[in-house]
Formats: structure tokens, C-alpha cells, sequence
């Protein structure tokens, strides 16, 4: 068994901010946690302004002080540079996309961030390695189609099967019904399709691919409906201002699959490769050499599968400045630090406009990143909703 990783919330405008901000800078301090802010969009509003931003004691509604909204965030972005902690949450961008907004906010996600969840509500989460589904360099959309048949029907007997700890957590489980199906493998998919992951194809294909998953599992949902009723809690719901008759409130999460992609042998989520080339640590003190095996087949077919060539690779875990590797190899196979943080935004935003929950995703900075490269982050996350 493993410990539970859990997510802290604290909203920005809590007087104690600073002091949460600060937490994780104590490596013995919340050792299996998470921890974000839940900033509204005021916040952000008072940022881009220079305005200052009311700290608001939560027992009484009384102003306890008003702080430099810039400066907080400098401080925000500088912790998070030092520990990668705090991370934010757009708390208003979620509640505009709450699916069950009669039964109240939601106030904080699972520990990376793809669910925003409410009190005792528990995870239900599946994902598609997409790369299967190439085939001859295009995609077998009828396969795909019949694969999130299986994953929302499997998932939603996951509910059923499931034994739940509490009253509390089985009650809204089995009234919301929530599920979120999502993807694996996109950076292999990619590569099967000679595309690199930081060129504009790469985005549009991620739109297109989720826009389709997400269409085909309420279509699953709403077959289920039709056998078994909507979810208890249809009344009020966003599914029901739509008119969707559907078994579960959500339907779609991309996760970060970290254990499950090792297992299936593919990229995790939509993240790019991490490195082409690397020494795997495991247990023991056992050093393991890996090979992408798709770069390895690429560079067996240009000739420049050499020990030397795989030694220059290994060094940094990317190929784009190893000259003796042709050009459009190097551009096939971008890694997680080839990427600038908009492109890994621009995958990001492409998913998220089709998926009901959330999409846990990350940028992977270079050591010579600045606190101020995570704070610009932030913002262009924001202002991209």
C-alpha cells in the first residue's frame, strides 16, 4: 500500500495567506500534500490593475486587511518557484463549469487538480491509451468510439461495485454519479503520426480528439439514462439546463495517469515525452538505461542509432540540439523542456474545452526559470479561462 496524497485549499483572500503560501518551504511540513489557493477572478482582476485586495476574516465577512494584489502574487509565484507549491486554482473559471451548482460551490479539487470535487464526493477515474488506436497513420475513429462505449460503461459500474467509508461519501457518489473518463499516450499518438507535440497540428488534433470523446461518452451517458434513469441529482443540474437526460453528472477528467501509463508503456496524459533517453532508478539501487522506443526506431531507420549519438541524447534526455540526428526527427520527438509554457498552454486550453472536469497538466521549466516566468504562467492561464 501507498500513502494518500491529499490537496489543500485556502482561498486567497483568507488572512492567512501568507502563512499557508509559506508552508511547503519546511520540507518536514505536509509531506504528502498538495497545496493551492483558490483565487477568484477579482483577484486577478486586482493583479492586472495594480489594485490593492481585501483579506476577509471567513467567521464574521470583516475586512481584516487589504494587501498589494501584485505583491502577493510575486510571493506566490516565488514559493511556487521554490517548492512548486502553492499551485492556484481559478476558483470562479470551476464554478462557471460546476455541474451540480444547486447543490453549492465547489471549494477544491483532488490532489492534481482534474476534479474539482464537493464535501465527501470521491474519484472515478479511466483513461484511453490513444496511441492504439493509429492506424496507418490516421486514426480509427470507430474504434475510439466504441472504446469510450467501454470506459463509461465501465466506470459506471465502478460506482456500483464500489464499498464507500462513509454514509456521507456513498450518498453523494450515487447522487451525482460523477465520472471522468480521459486519455493516455497523446505524445505517442503524436509521434505514430508525425507530428511534433509543440507544432500547431499538435493542437488542433487534441481539440478535435477530446471534442469527439466527450460527445461520444454523454452519448453513452445518455443511453445509460434511457436504461437505468439520470442521476439523482438531474434536477437543477447543468445537464438538465441543457435538456441532457444523462446517467452521470460528468463525464470526461484528464488525469495525470503516472502509475497506469508506466504499466500500459506510454506517455502519461497528454504530457510530452519527458526524455528520449534516460537511467530508470528502481529499487535496490538497480540503474536501468531506457530508450524511447519509438525514437529508437526513428533513429534506426535514418542510420543514426550509434552509441555515441544515444550517449549525447542521455546526457540532457532531448535530441533537438544533437546535430547528428536529421532535422525532422529532432522536430518528431520535442520533450517536456523543448516546450515553451504557451504551447504547453495551448494543449492544455485545446483539451479543457471538452472535457466537465478538469485536466491536470504540467509545465516543465528549466533550472534557469524565474519566479517571474511562473508568475506569467498564472496569468496567461487566466486570461485564458
Amino acid at each position: 500500500r501507498r500513502r494518500g496524497a491529499n490537496m489543500g485549499v485556502l482561498r486567497v483572500d483568507h488572512p492567512d495567506v501568507r502563512e499557508f503560501i509559506r508552508v511547503k518551504s519546511d520540507p518536514a511540513r505536509l509531506t504528502n500534500f498538495n497545496i493551492s489557493l483558490a483565487t477568484p477572478d477579482r483577484f486577478w482582476q486586482a493583479v492586472e490593475a495594480g489594485a490593492r485586495f481585501d483579506l476577509v476574516n471567513p467567521r464574521n465577512g470583516l475586512v481584516a486587511r487589504s494587501v498589494d494584489a501584485r505583491e502577493l502574487l510575486d510571493e506566490i509565484a516565488s514559493f511556487a518557484w521554490g517548492s512548486g507549491d502553492p499551485g492556484v486554482i481559478f476558483i470562479d473559471a470551476v464554478n462557471r463549469a460546476n455541474p451540480t451548482p444547486q447543490l453549492g460551490p465547489l471549494a477544491a479539487t483532488n490532489p492534481c487538480g482534474e476534479l474539482p470535487l464537493l464535501p465527501n464526493e470521491a474519484c472515478n477515474l479511466g483513461s484511453l491509451r490513444l496511441d492504439v488506436f493509429a492506424r496507418d497513420g490516421a486514426i480509427d475513429w470507430d474504434a475510439l468510439d466504441g472504446a469510450v462505449d467501454l470506459g463509461v460503461r465501465s466506470l459506471a459500474a465502478v460506482i456500483e461495485a464500489s464499498h464507500y467509508p462513509m454514509p456521507a461519501i456513498a450518498a453523494i457518489v450515487h447522487g451525482n454519479r460523477k465520472i471522468g473518463l480521459g486519455v493516455m499516450g497523446f505524445a505517442d499518438l503524436l509521434a505514430d503520426l508525425g507530428i511534433p507535440y509543440d507544432d500547431p497540428a499538435a493542437v488542433a488534433l487534441g481539440e478535435q480528439l477530446m471534442e469527439r470523446i466527450h460527445a461520444r461518452a454523454e452519448r453513452a451517458s445518455a443511453q445509460l439514462a434511457e436504461e437505468r434513469g439520470v442521476f439523482p441529482n438531474w434536477h437543477g443540474s447543468r445537464a438538465h439546463a441543457r435538456g441532457k437526460r444523462l446517467r452521470n453528472a460528468t463525464v470526461t477528467s484528464i488525469a495525470p495517469t503516472g502509475t497506469i501509463s508506466i504499466l500500459a508503456g506510454c506517455a502519461g496524459g497528454i504530457e510530452p515525452f519527458f526524455a528520449l533517453a534516460f537511467v530508470r532508478h528502481v529499487l535496490d539501487g538497480q540503474r536501468l538505461p531506457e530508450t524511447n522506443p519509438r525514437f529508437e526506431a526513428a533513429l534506426r531507420a535514418c542510420g543514426a542509432l550509434r552509441p555515441e549519438v544515444l550517449a549525447r541524447v542521455m546526457a540532457t534526455g532531448s535530441a533537438r540540439a544533437v546535430a547528428e540526428i536529421p532535422d525532422p526527427v529532432r522536430r518528431r520527438f520535442p520533450t517536456a523542456f523543448d516546450i515553451a509554457p504557451e504551447r504547453h498552454l495551448d494543449i492544455q486550453q485545446a483539451f479543457q474545452r471538452h472535457v466537465d472536469n478538469a485536466v491536470s497538466k504540467t509545465i516543465n521549466l528549466p533550472s534557469e526559470a524565474t519566479p517571474a516566468d511562473i508568475r506569467a504562467i498564472y496569468l496567461s492561464a487566466w486570461r485564458r479561462g
